[in-house]
């Protein structure tokens, strides 16, 4: 090495990060072979975490201040250097600047459905949307786990993965909970707090803090929109019962609207079931009479004589309303095919 080198290099004494570049979370400072000089400066402004890393490993960790690179600052590096040869810098290693700045503003989505478990609908699809911010708090295991040796690492960079872990999080988050999804997805800051407690644990692991995080809309498949759609406008009738969950029961049974009818196999006997309209009527006069208690000292009715049963009616009814069914979009093509032919065969024989 040239004496003009080894000058030249020995006045780079102060080592600092402008953060000229947003987006940025890691900086390695650039140094000639990597030599620090004896008693530099080192400047770690608030918002930032500078690490030295001495062949791979990472011997130090500075917070914000003004440092004095010496052995008594980098007790670490005493025994790893050899301080007694002419000309040669005692530090040979990286300095590794880190952002711990909040990201704010970073939107999150599900470019495909996600699919989670719900104990009143078994399995639901659903597609999400909001934002999130987070910031690094651990630069050593940010540094190990994510940025490594690279000279900068970038925002974009670290929410790729950010983002599966979102996904995969969600899922299970959702899935284990015991909230109803219909609840949840009624009221996002539930849905949210329920994931934001599964997300922080997840973004630890990799030395990252969630500082918010929030749900901005939930596309619900169709047959789940309109439950709950159902479900709200039970809640806005009001008065059908002191009970919020029967007073939805009751509704359901009023409006004649079975969830149930949508779904695979929910048409087990439908044969039976498409005469029994006058059962529903009196379904509805039990229910509602059952929220009419009489008074003290009034008289209790006499229970109403039961009408006489329905006739039954034909096969050829019993198709005409299953393809009505069908043409509403209540039941699937499988539904209506497998009940029309068992109808078919009481016909023929």
């Amino acid at each position: 090495m040239g004496i003009g080198s080894f000058i030249k290099k020995q006045f780079i004494d102060v080592l600092q990060w402008n953060e000229d570049t947003e987006g940025v979370l890691a900086w390695r400072y650039p140094m000639a072979d990597q030599e620090i000089q004896n008693g530099g400066q080192l400047v770690v402004r608030e918002s930032q975490v500078a690490v030295f890393v001495n062949e791979g490993q990472v011997a130090d960790v500075f917070g914000p201040g003004t440092h004095t690179l010496t052995t008594r600052t980098l007790p670490v590096l005493t025994n790893l250097k050899n301080w007694d040869k002419l000309f040669d810098s005692p530090f040979k290693s990286d300095v590794y600047f880190f952002s711990t700045r909040v990201q704010t503003g970073r939107k999150w989505g599900t470019p495909q459905p996600i699919t989670i478990r719900d104990k009143d609908f078994d399995m639901v699809r659903v597609r999400a949307f909001g934002m999130y911010s987070y910031r690094v708090t651990n630069a050593r295991t940010f540094f190990s786990e994510i940025s490594g040796t690279r000279e900068v690492y970038t925002r974009d960079e670290v929410e790729d993965q950010l983002r599966g872990i979102l996904m995969a999080t969600m899922a299970s988050s959702l899935g284990a909970s015991q909230v109803p999804f219909l609840d949840m997805a009624a009221n996002q800051a539930l849905m949210a707090q329920q994931v934001k407690g599964d997300l922080t644990t997840a973004f630890a692991r990799y030395g990252i803090a969630l500082d918010e995080f929030n749900v901005a809309s939930v596309s619900l498949p169709e047959e789940l929109q309109a439950a709950l759609d159902e479900r709200i406008s039970a809640g806005m009738k009001g008065g059908m019962s002191a009970d919020k969950l029967a007073g939805f029961t009751k509704y359901q049974v009023a409006s004649s609207i079975p969830l149930a009818a949508g779904n695979e196999g929910g048409l087990a006997g439908i044969g039976a079931g498409l005469g029994a309209g006058l059962s529903v009527g009196q379904v509805i006069g039990q229910t509602m009479g059952s929220t009419l208690a009489p008074q003290a000292g009034a008289a209790v009715p006499a229970a109403p004589a039961p009408p006489a049963a329905a006739a039954e009616d034909s096969i050829e009814d019993r198709l005409g309303k299953l393809k009505g069914l069908l043409d509403k979009g209540l039941i699937s093509a499988a539904d209506y095919d497998s009940t029309k032919a068992e109808l078919l065969k009481k016909l023929i024989g």
